[in-house]
């Protein structure tokens, strides 16, 4: 994609009701955290810089992204630090601890999604956490997941194992957007029906509002509960060998 697309891409992470709505639980999971007095933060493949305003409110923030132009389009928002990267190899800012690192819809588009969550507990501080979310239910594999290049959507036993191979252990994991799962479960059988067609970058300013709202009546649950379904999966994360 060019510039000017990677702009269109930044102002639908700002207003489009997913990205404002996942924005919404990572900020709670981030208040669940005991933290130090100003936090070094990592957002693992940052995209165009969506995230970076709301880690910023915690602490020191640093991303990195592997696609020279959404991280033109991250640093061009002056907010933290961004250099290039890549997982599992190529993790930026050597040396540098951080106490939490976010890998957020990162983990399903890489090909070694084990050696990638190794190398960023690597990367912990101690006590230091590490908060991603993924998307669920691999039985709604689609064309959506094709176009957007993932290798795989999740369960909570798959993210579990992927996790303890890499030398994590769970804090916290659940599901999360059960309540909007309905419709999504409609629009794939609608795609296999018939056909399947990219849709505008955001839906109309009411329907946004309302699948906003929707999804946001599960923050009574969220993190403090465990929803047992959902279209993604949060999950907070600790060096199996450290103390929370």
């Amino acid at each position: 994609m060019d510039r000017d697309a990677y702009q269109l891409m930044a102002a639908a992470e700002r207003d489009h009701w997913w990205f404002r709505g996942r924005r919404v639980f990572i900020e709670r999971a981030v208040r669940t955290l005991a933290l130090p007095a100003m936090p070094r933060i990592l957002d693992a493949g940052c995209g165009s810089g969506g995230n970076l305003a709301l880690l910023a409110r915690f602490g020191t923030v640093y991303g990195f992204e592997y696609d020279a132009e959404a991280r033109a389009v991250a640093a061009s928002l002056g907010i933290g630090t961004i250099a290039p990267g890549a997982l599992p190899d190529d993790v930026p800012f050597p040396g540098t601890p951080f106490d939490v690192i976010g890998l957020f819809d990162v983990l399903e588009h890489l090909p070694q999604p084990v050696e990638s969550l190794r190398a960023l507990a690597a990367r912990l501080a101690p006590g230091g956490a590490l908060i991603l979310t993924v998307p669920a239910l691999p039985w709604l594999w689609g064309p959506h997941d094709v176009v957007h290049n993932h290798f795989r959507r999740y369960t909570a036993a798959t993210l579990r194992a992927h996790v303890a191979e890499a030398g994590l252990r769970v804090e916290r994991l659940t599901y999360m957007n059960a309540l909007l799962l309905p419709l999504a479960i409609v629009q794939r059988v609608k795609e296999r029906l018939f056909g399947y067609r990219v849709e505008a970058l955001s839906p109309s300013p009411v329907v946004n509002r309302l699948l906003y709202r929707t999804w946001m009546l599960e923050q009574a649950w969220i993190p403090q509960r465990r929803l047992p379904i959902g279209l993604s999966l949060l999950a907070v994360l600790r060096c199996a060998e450290r103390s929370s």
